[in-house]
């Protein structure tokens, strides 16, 4: 049996929104809840990336090279690279030729996009699920409940 590998890594964080409304606070915790911060990114040049990629997006650019966000961002090109394959692996940032650009031109339609990468790999779960089930005899019953503290 082949397996075909496509991969996208998606991550959705679920936080308390901030009681600080304003448009940076906002952005962060949008960007925190899609799982674009780490602990090792002490200097949130992935959010750095990213915002830049939404200014861009904002003044209706044809996309930034990775020279061009490294400028704006005043992060290293080889920073800027790395950020740019964890978007583009989480189905944020698409390459055309050599610039990059958000896959959408808004953040309420990649959150669309995004959505829709999810329930079609939850069909393929799913999918899976049923066959394994049905190969190891598993009935489809009734869901427990799990009581808790």
């Amino acid at each position: 049996m082949t397996m075909i590998k496509e991969f996208q890594k998606i991550t959705i964080i679920k936080l308390r929104k901030s009681s600080e409304k304003n448009l940076n606070s906002d952005l962060q915790w949008f960007s925190n809840s899609l799982g674009l911060f780490n602990e090792r990114d002490k200097e949130k040049s992935c959010f750095r990336v990213f915002i830049a990629l939404i200014k861009a997006s904002r003044a209706r650019r044809e996309g930034l090279t990775s020279d061009e966000i490294a400028l704006r961002s005043n992060i290293s090109r080889a920073t800027v690279i790395h950020h740019l394959n964890r978007l583009i692996e989480s189905g944020l940032v698409i390459p055309h030729n050599t610039k990059y650009l958000l896959r959408s031109d808004n953040l309420e339609d990649l959150v669309d996009e995004i959505k829709k990468d999810m329930l079609r790999a939850l069909e393929d779960i799913k999918s899976m699920a049923e066959d394994i089930d049905e190969e190891l005899g598993l009935k489809k019953g009734s869901v427990r409940k799990v009581i808790s503290d």
